[in-house]
């Protein structure tokens, strides 16, 4: 069971995709989308830790969906089922390969006017990439398969160290799919 908090403040993204954080630029004023200061309603930036074992893969994923339909956000349904198959990719990233040093891990989603955004942080230092198809291998395709949903969704995804010594693994999504070409 993952609690949900809704954060306070100013931590969104700007429009360019960029990590968490405060952001010098309100996503808003380049989208006009609810006018100036003003916040469309389902708004908004939550997070929530779970441990770092397999059983909080399936948690992340229904908390996101639950998270999305629960305040009326409106994502495409290829948009929905690509943001999930990234937030089961990025948590299970977490849990094989970082458990070690960071037995929590902390699943953020992030709602702008027109995006949506997912990350997921640890405290493990190494900087994961992504492999290249390799038809012998049963596994290791996790960053590569969210490269490709981001891509192709027409978004970004980065890895970014924190202040702490750890990393946080991002995707932002536009909320209509534009299959780019």
């Amino acid at each position: 069971m993952v609690t949900i908090e809704r954060e306070g403040g100013d931590r969104t993204m700007d429009n360019h995709g960029r990590g968490p954080g405060p952001r010098p630029q309100d996503p808003r004023a380049s989208y006009g989308a609810a006018g100036p200061g003003q916040t469309l309603p389902y708004e908004g930036v939550w997070r929530f830790s779970a441990p770092a074992v397999d059983a909080s893969v399936p948690q992340a994923r229904h908390a996101v969906r639950d998270l999305l339909v629960r305040q009326g956000v409106p994502v495409s349904d290829d948009v929905t089922q690509g943001l999930l198959l990234i937030v089961s990719e990025l948590v299970t990233n977490a849990v094989r390969h970082a458990a070690v040093l960071s037995p929590v891990l902390a699943v953020e989603l992030a709602v702008g006017p027109e995006w949506v955004r997912v990350s997921v942080e640890d405290d493990h230092p190494y900087r994961p990439t992504a492999l290249e198809a390799d038809h012998g291998r049963t596994g290791g395709r996790g960053l590569l398969l969210v490269r490709e949903i981001t891509r192709e969704s027409g978004g970004a995804c980065d890895v970014v160290h924190t202040s702490g010594g750890g990393k946080v693994i991002w995707a932002a999504l536009p909320l209509k799919h534009t299959r780019l070409s």
